[in-house]
């Protein structure tokens, strides 16, 4: 079995690689401005600050890092890899560290919209600054740790063509397990909390007097299945990778054609630029002023409709606190005032 991890795009036919220089190229310069906008956006206009918007705020950091390294895999498909092994290392981990990194980030915000719509009373113990500090500060660690393994990356050179596109690993224990570990801490345990939370957030919203078409609701979703969408299949090759190597071990040839490694690559980076478009997508629509863009509105109004929501979420537990002990003859007042309501 060849023991590598194709991290992204394939250089082997000349016409995949104008494509990959064109999709790069396309995700450079939508993302890393529009990342730009938005971190600038957060942190010179936006005071009040929810956890959504925190997270939004270190999601345009993940992406921006990623996409600024974009520019040196243009020219190495271009051309060929001039930058030395250190740097090919350093910037495999770090495009690594922030892609899981957005990954944990999109989990944490479904959590933290479950916890504001289900649970609205742990929500206000959990949601102070120095919590949501701390379980940031988790996050990166655990994908700093996740990355480790892409500092094996050694530059490959196919007459005279050096890439820096795959890493060699030595046996293929070490490749189950890095397959192991990315496809479940990576993948299946974020998707079963992701798919869990916005099951049991259907279900709440349905019993609340609260409308879940709301813009910074919707955005929230977008958010996360435009990034579902372009993850989905990366992992899906992951785990074709490790049935290949489980049932043949001995074999050197690619469960996965190339074709196929490209289109999924390029939409592992185009995840990274699409943020900023739904934003300015679900921005267009606001009334903005001199003192304020569409953009600063729209996240102003991520932090409010965070507020409305907890709010709404608290007195809706609370009624129905008060119903469960009037029935229960726990609370004579408010069983007779509800009694004679009804």
């Amino acid at each position: 079995m060849n023991h590598s991890v194709e991290l992204s795009l394939s250089e082997e036919f000349d016409g995949s690689t104008a494509v990959a220089c064109v999709i790069l190229g396309l995700s450079f310069l939508v993302g890393a401005p529009g990342n730009v906008l938005v971190i600038w956006t957060i942190l010179r206009h936006v005071k009040q600050r929810s956890h959504t918007v925190v997270i939004i705020l270190h999601l345009a950091v993940a992406d921006l890092l990623v996409l600024i390294t974009l520019p040196l895999w243009i020219y190495s498909l271009v051309h060929t890899w001039v930058f030395g092994a250190v740097l090919c290392k350093t910037l495999v981990y770090t495009v690594t560290v922030c892609m899981f990194s957005s990954i944990f980030l999109i989990t944490v915000m479904s959590v933290e919209r479950f916890l504001a719509i289900c649970h609205p009373f742990l929500m206000m113990r959990w949601k102070t600054k120095s919590n949501i500090k701390i379980y940031l500060v988790l996050l990166w660690l655990l994908a700093f740790l996740l990355g480790v393994p892409a500092l094996t990356q050694n530059l490959e050179n196919t007459d005279g063509n050096v890439q820096c596109f795959t890493r060699e690993l030595n046996s293929d224990t070490n490749t189950i397990i890095i397959l192991c570990l990315e496809t479940l801490l990576v993948f299946i345990v974020p998707f079963i909390v992701l798919s869990i939370c916005y099951c049991l957030v259907a279900a709440q919203i349905k019993k609340m007097s609260f409308n879940s078409k709301e813009k910074s609701m919707v955005l929230i979703h977008s958010v996360v299945i435009a990034f579902t969408v372009c993850w989905l299949p990366y992992h899906v090759i992951n785990i074709i990778d490790l049935i290949c190597i489980l049932s043949w071990p001995d074999t050197d040839d690619d469960c996965v054609s190339k074709p196929i490694i490209f289109i999924v690559g390029a939409l592992v980076f185009i995840s990274s630029s699409v943020n900023p478009v739904l934003y300015a997508f679900f921005a267009k629509n606001l009334q903005g002023s001199l003192e304020e863009s569409r953009l600063v509105r729209l996240f102003k109004e991520i932090a409010t409709n965070t507020n409305k929501v907890r709010e709404l979420a608290v007195q809706h537990t609370l009624n129905h606190l008060v119903v469960e002990l009037c029935y229960t003859n726990k609370l004579a007042l408010p069983c007779q005032i509800l009694k004679q309501s009804h």
